[in-house]
């Protein structure tokens, strides 16, 4: 199948200022795609330009098979979005807000089955400054939702909430595509990408840095992954002749293999094929956020939370 979502060298200039440089990437029929990246990265300019929120200023943009710059109109009613500065007025009530969302789209699902999916039912006439944070995302969703979308747009859905708070926007955002919907989700978080998303875009700069698997960018990072075992044989030179193997070291009976993508499965395979099957055999890989530090330089840090600031 095609892509959902084809995004080629995309840019999009305020004044002298290129917020994106050149954005290439698409999105599969059913991913939880992540578009990671510190603050000023151009990650929300993308998005909105995606969504047709903004106008870019060159490049090209396809989404369900549609010119989203040229037939913009075609898709209203086809994506859902939750924006990053998302509000309501504070003394509107739950019911009234999807009430109104609603009214705009015809084919929807009926509100008041929202209310029950996303456990708002207690709270239908409860209004929006008396939610608590969990249960405002859990409306937003609802809202994006209205209108039955095939693909939806969350950005920093998380943002502020406490860690179990958080863990309950991710079970929402699984059953999202478990409901058929493709899901694209802006995120400061390292653990939140790792968990939910299929593939991942960092974005520094106003630029694409690397794409691919959350464990795939791990795997081959420059900081190499460590396998490491124990054995009492002690010719093990065979092992540096391993495509993925950079380095093997020893001390005593504890070795130490270096390298890169499937280099765990690949020593595993070569130690068994030797006759040697360690009962302690493990790999040692660097976190998401080591990896991403590394893209986008060193002067990001990471809170308690995984959330780089």
């Amino acid at each position: 199948m095609p892509p959902v979502i084809e995004v080629e060298h995309l840019q999009k200039r305020y004044g002298s200022f290129k917020a994106v440089k050149d954005v290439s990437f698409s999105v599969e029929q059913g991913e939880i795609f992540g578009i990671l990246g510190p603050n000023g990265a151009g990650k929300t300019s993308t998005v909105e330009c995606v969504q047709g929120l903004r106008e870019p200023s060159s490049g090209s943009i396809r989404m369900l098979g549609i010119d989203a710059i040229g037939q913009r109109s075609q898709l209203r009613g086809r994506i859902g979005s939750q924006l990053q500065e998302s509000a309501l007025p504070d003394r509107m009530k739950v019911w009234e807000a999807l009430d109104l969302f609603a009214s705009f789209t015809t084919g929807g699902p009926d509100w008041k089955v929202l209310l029950e999916q996303w456990g708002l039912t207690e709270k239908a006439k409860t209004s929006f400054a008396d939610l608590s944070g969990g249960q405002q995302q859990r409306l937003f969703i609802a809202l994006a939702l209205v209108n039955e979308p095939e693909v939806v747009f969350l950005d920093e859905l998380t943002q502020g909430l406490d860690p179990g708070a958080r863990r309950v926007a991710w079970d929402l955002i699984r059953e999202i595509r478990a409901r058929g919907a493709t899901v694209v989700i802006v995120t400061h978080y390292m653990d939140e990408a790792e968990q939910l998303c299929d593939r991942l875009a960092v974005v520094s700069g106003g630029e694409i840095v690397a794409t691919g698997r959350p464990q795939e960018l791990i795997a081959n990072s420059e900081r190499g992954i460590k396998v490491r075992f124990s054995t009492q044989q002690q010719d093990l030179t065979w092992l540096e002749s391993i495509d993925a193997v950079s380095a093997v070291s020893r001390h005593g009976d504890a070795v130490e293999v270096t390298g890169s993508g499937p280099v765990l499965a690949l020593t595993a395979s070569a130690l068994v094929a030797h006759g040697i099957v360690p009962a302690d055999l493990r790999a040692l890989q660097p976190s998401l956020e080591d990896v991403y530090l590394d893209m986008i330089g060193s002067g990001e840090e990471a809170d308690a939370n995984g959330r780089v600031r």
